[in-house]
């Protein structure tokens, strides 16, 4: 009898842990202290969160969630101590593969949009972990070159959610297992993050610098001595952190941190850095940028607000390159909306290689995208209308959403016949409360009508164009050559404006034309000779299905006539 209402008192506290809504509060600001023990691979954080109730519902508990190698020591609400119960809960989301998660229970409930302020406290250790990659079948030796966080004498950087969860977060479980679960729940968290601000003050045993988020840096002289900073809007940088007995090198817009050994790789990068200017304008942005040498040579490149943090290597890689293009280009524009900010990023690497090499090879990085979007595009299913859930404006900042944004800005490069760089001038991050305000600004620059565009690939998900070639009729002029229409049709549900080609007997022409989805366009090519095959779109606008984009020409004998 006993041992039963034992075994029911104990399901009674379970209970909450199975019907909580964990994603129902957003996490609106945090105050902590943070000290931190490299020798000891130690981190102890005290401080403050407010949390907003954004679920329909009222609620009564609260999922908090730190690394699984972390461990809750204090909840309190208005000085008093809550009660919760902390259990480790599988998680992806974590670099150990789980999380230590608490389950408050509130002595009343917080209505829907009502906060809540809770002091809170938590330690233990970060160290080297890559559970969740070796358990999928990832080798061990690589795995570390991916999650390469830890506490630890000889270098400390750790990086918030989606890599380790220093700093309190709640979401649901997921399994990097389960296709793109991690990123979509981590791009999710991001955007209920827009407006979320951070206050970090850091203490460290070891006297060296210590850099977080936002470029700011503390030389570190004392131990004794504490670090303060600040990040307004989380939405689109993760918290991160780093500790290491660094060297710098100041260069015109970029300082490189670099270790011992790594001086003469630093001095390259420097050099090119300088020289590697991202074809975006500087957008509410700033050109300050630290990159930060990593130890491991094979160690994955990773960026947050201001920072870059990457290996050190002489000769510098193409891939080192587009990182560096990357990360000025997410400084010099800086937007609330992801679609903006990664978009406009990733399209300064492809609009880069366009410049340093040709747009073909510009086109084959875009197309190196595809698979990606393609799957993503076929996992939601699109009706007639489109999902506006899905669109640019409301996905979550994941690799869907930067691949299409990036093909989203190359496409209206294309139609403009330049970047709309007046417009990007004309932006303010904080006067973007209308989804439609960047497309005002571009429509009132270029003085074209983008609302088809905008609907068709921002606003709502209409999936993507499918073009095929119905017919091609050539008709002999009297000057000489051929006037030739081209009819196009899009089976698709999202329209564009695509290249349409003719190839004659020593060469090419290619003329434009907007080609709306479920319907046929045309478009009259004039050709000196008569032309041999049609294409249409060289795949700078990606397409469902690009196997039908080749039309053979088979001349009628009556086409030679004038």
């Amino acid at each position: 009898m006993k041992f039963l209402c034992v075994l029911c008192i104990l399901c009674g506290l379970g209970l909450p842990a199975f019907a909580i809504e964990r994603e129902a509060f957003t996490f609106t600001n945090y105050d902590l202290n943070v000290r931190v023990e490299p020798e000891q691979q130690r981190l102890a954080v005290r401080g403050k969160i407010t949390l907003r109730n954004d679920s329909a519902t009222p609620q009564k508990n609260i999922a908090l969630q730190i690394s699984s190698t972390l461990d809750w020591r204090s909840i309190q609400l208005a000085g008093k101590p809550v009660q919760f119960i902390s259990h480790v809960y599988a998680s992806d989301i974590d670099h150990t593969g789980a999380l230590s998660e608490a389950i408050v229970t509130l002595p009343t409930e917080v209505p829907p949009r009502g906060a809540i302020d809770l002091t809170i406290a938590y330690e233990g250790i970060i160290p080297l972990d890559a559970t969740r990659l070796t358990r999928i079948g990832m080798p061990a030796d690589k795995a570390k070159h991916s999650d390469w966080d830890q506490i630890s004498k000889a270098f400390t950087a750790v990086r918030g959610i989606g890599y380790v969860a220093w700093y309190p977060i709640a979401t649901e479980s997921v399994n990097l297992s389960e296709g793109s679960s991690v990123d979509e729940t981590v791009g999710r968290w991001k955007t209920r993050s827009n407006d979320a601000a951070m206050t970090v003050v850091f203490e460290s045993t070891q006297a060296a610098p210590i850099f977080f988020s936002g470029a700011a840096v503390h030389d570190g002289a004392s131990p004794s001595e504490s670090a303060a900073f600040s990040m307004a809007g989380l939405g689109l940088s993760v918290p991160t952190f780093v500790i290491a007995d660094y060297q710098k090198l100041a260069a015109n817009i970029v300082t490189i941190q670099y270790l011992a050994g790594q001086e003469e790789a630093a001095k390259a990068f420097a050099e090119a850095a300088v020289l590697l200017d991202p074809p975006v304008p500087e957008v509410n942005g700033s050109e300050s940028l630290q990159i930060l040498g990593l130890p491991d040579p094979d160690a994955l490149p990773f960026v947050s607000d201001g920072m870059l943090l990457r290996p050190l290597a002489s000769p510098m890689t193409n891939e080192a390159v587009l990182s560096i293009v990357y990360a000025r280009a997410r400084n010099r524009v800086r937007s609330r909306r992801p679609w903006i900010q990664e978009g406009l990023a990733h399209y300064a690497q492809a609009a880069f290689i366009e410049t340093d090499q040709n747009r073909r090879i510009a086109i084959d990085y875009l197309n190196a995208h595809n698979t990606l979007l393609l799957q993503a595009e076929k996992e939601t299913a699109t009706t007639a209308g489109g999902h506006a859930e899905h669109s640019l404006i409301n996905a979550p900042d994941d690799l869907y959403l930067q691949t299409k944004a990036m093909y989203v800005w190359w496409m209206l490069r294309d139609m403009l016949g330049r970047l709309p760089n007046d417009a990007l001038h004309a932006y303010q991050s904080a006067e973007d409360k209308d989804a439609a305000y960047m497309q005002r600004l571009i429509e009132k620059t270029a003085h074209v009508d983008l609302q088809w565009f905008f609907d068709d690939w921002v606003y709502r998900d209409r999936g993507l164009p499918d073009f095929r070639i119905v017919s091609v009729y050539p008709r002999r002029i009297l000057d000489a050559g051929y006037m030739v229409t081209v009819t196009v049709e899009n089976l698709g549900g999202a329209g564009a404006e695509v290249p349409v080609s003719l190839r004659f007997g020593g060469g090419e022409v290619t003329k434009r034309l907007q080609v709306r989805a479920k319907s046929q366009a045309s478009i009259r090519i004039e050709t000196p000779s008569l032309p041999q095959e049609a294409v249409v779109n060289d795949g700078s606008v990606p397409e469902s299905d690009s196997s039908n984009n080749t039309y053979k020409v088979d001349v009628p004998p009556e086409s030679a006539k004038p």
